[in-house]
C-alpha cells in the first residue's frame, strides 16, 4: 500500500495493466529518435576523426619527406657558385678532401644539379652516382632541369668536370709510397679515400638534340680523359677508372658505338628490354621498342633514354652500356596496398637478372618518394632483389638507411 501511494499520480494510468497513456508514448518515442539521432552523428563524427587524424599524419609525412636536412653539415653549404675567386679559399681547399672520412654507398644522387652545393653534396654523403642534365646553346653546355633554370654560371664544366679534375689532381699529386695494388687499374686513385678503387658514375642527361650534344660532352671530359681518369673500353674489355661517364636521356646509341677500338662514354641501357625469366630459363630481349610498329633492324628511335639511335638488332653490354636503367612507375605499375605484388617482384627478379648477365648496372628512377614508409619498403626490396644502385633526392635517407635490418614498417617510418 505504501508503495503505491509513492508513484506518481498521472489521470488515466492504468498501472495495473502497464498502458501509457498518449503523451507518454509520445515523450518516450521522441526520446528514442533523439538517440538514434545523435547516436548516428557521434558514429559519423567518430569517422570523421579518423579520417582527419590519419589525413594529418599523411600531410606531415609528405611534409617531413621534403623537409631539407636539418642537420647538415652547413660548411658544405657555405660555397657560392657566382663567386669568381671561389677557388682560392679555405673552402674549395676543404671541398678537395670532402670525402677523406666518407664510406661510399651505392646510390645515385637524382638530379644532382639542385642541390645547394651540387657535386660535393653527393660526394659528402657518400653517393657513388652524380647526375647532370645538360643543355647545349650558344656552343656550350647548360645544366638544369629546363631551359628557364639554365644560367650562364651553371655550365657543365664549371660544375663537374673541372671540380673533379681538382679533386682527382689533388688526391693524385703524391702517390710515390702507394704500392701497385692500391691502385685503380688506370694507376689513378678515384674521389674516395676509404675505396680509392671505386669508380664515381657521372650521368650525363642529354636534354636537347643528342647528336649534336654528343661531341660537346666528349671534348669537354678531355681534362679527364688526358690524365687518365676515365673508364673506357680497349676494343677488347672494359677498364675502370675513378670516373665512369654515363650518357642517358637523348643520348645517341649509335654515337657511343661508332668507335669500336676505344670509348670512355658508355650508355644508359634499357632496363626494361633486357628481362629474362628469373628462374633460370634462357631468356631473350624483349622483341619490340617504344618506336612505333616498325620491327625492321633499320628503323632508329630518336627520342627516350635507352632508345635514341637504338634498333630492335641493339644489343648492350659492359663494352657499349654502364648502367641499365628504367622508370619505375611505367615499367613495374603502380603499388597497391602498401607493397610490391608477386607479378611485379617477378617483373623486377627478371629485369636484374637480364641486366647482370650482360654486366650491367641496375637503377631505378621514378620510385614513390612517399609515404616515407612505402618509399623506404620499395628501396629495402630493390636492394633485396639485387639493384645496384638506389635512385633518390633524399641522401641522407638512402646513405644512413641501414639495409642489414628487419624493419617494421609503421604510419610514421
Amino acid at each position: 500500500m505504501a508503495a503505491r501511494r509513492r508513484r506518481p499520480s498521472f489521470p488515466g494510468v492504468d498501472y495495473e495493466s502497464g498502458r501509457l497513456p498518449a503523451f507518454e508514448r509520445r515523450r518516450r518515442a521522441k526520446k528514442y529518435v533523439w538517440r538514434k539521432r545523435h547516436g548516428a552523428w557521434g558514429c559519423m563524427g567518430m569517422v570523421g576523426f579518423v579520417v582527419l587524424f590519419f589525413g594529418c599524419v599523411h600531410i606531415v609525412n609528405v611534409f617531413l619527406g621534403y623537409l631539407p636536412l636539418i642537420h647538415d653539415d652547413p660548411a658544405a653549404f657555405a660555397l657560392d657558385w657566382t663567386q669568381p675567386d671561389q677557388a682560392s679559399t679555405d673552402m674549395a681547399s676543404y671541398l678537395l678532401d670532402i670525402t677523406k672520412d666518407v664510406t661510399p654507398i651505392p646510390c645515385h644522387s637524382h638530379n644532382d644539379y639542385w642541390r645547394r652545393v651540387p657535386l660535393y653534396d653527393a660526394l659528402r654523403w657518400g653517393c657513388t652516382g652524380v647526375e647532370a642534365d645538360v643543355w647545349l646553346f650558344d656552343e656550350d653546355l647548360f645544366v638544369g632541369h629546363s631551359t628557364h633554370a639554365l644560367t650562364q654560371n651553371r655550365t657543365f664544366r664549371s660544375m663537374y668536370v673541372d671540380p673533379l679534375v681538382k679533386m682527382l689532381d689533388h688526391k693524385n699529386e703524391n702517390t710515390t709510397f702507394l704500392s701497385t695494388s692500391d691502385l685503380t687499374s688506370t694507376n689513378k686513385l678515384g674521389v674516395f679515400d676509404t675505396a680509392p678503387q671505386q669508380t664515381l658514375v657521372l650521368l650525363v642527361d642529354f636534354k636537347n638534340n643528342g647528336s649534336q650534344i654528343f661531341p660537346y660532352v666528349s671534348s669537354q671530359i678531355s681534362a679527364l680523359r688526358e690524365r687518365g681518369y676515365l673508364t673506357y673500353y680497349d676494343g677488347e674489355k672494359r677498364v675502370e677508372g675513378p670516373i665512369t661517364v654515363v650518357a642517358t636521356g637523348n643520348a645517341p646509341f649509335d654515337m657511343v658505338v661508332a668507335n669500336s677500338t676505344y670509348r670512355d662514354i658508355f650508355f644508359d641501357a634499357p632496363l626494361d628490354r633486357l628481362y629474362v625469366e628469373p628462374k633460370g630459363e634462357e631468356g631473350q630481349d624483349q622483341a619490340q621498342y617504344d618506336d612505333g610498329d616498325s620491327t625492321s633492324s633499320s628503323s632508329v628511335s630518336t627520342t627516350g633514354q635507352g632508345t635514341v639511335g637504338t634498333t630492335p638488332d641493339s644489343h648492350f653490354d659492359s663494352t657499349n652500356s654502364f648502367y641499365a636503367s628504367t622508370n619505375f612507375r611505367k615499367s613495374v605499375g603502380r603499388i597497391w596496398f602498401g607493397h610490391l605484388s608477386h607479378k611485379q617482384r617477378e617483373l623486377i627478379r627478371g629485369q636484374i637478372k637480364g641486366a647482370h648477365e650482360r654486366g650491367l648496372k641496375v637503377r631505378y628512377w621514378g620510385a614513390p618518394k612517399w609515404p616515407i614508409a612505402l618509399r623506404n619498403r620499395v628501396w629495402w626490396d630493390l636492394v633485396d632483389m639485387g639493384v645496384d644502385y638506389l635512385n633518390g633526392d633524399d641522401l641522407a635517407g638512402m646513405t644512413k638507411f641501414d639495409w642489414s635490418i628487419h624493419r617494421h614498417w609503421g604510419w610514421f617510418e
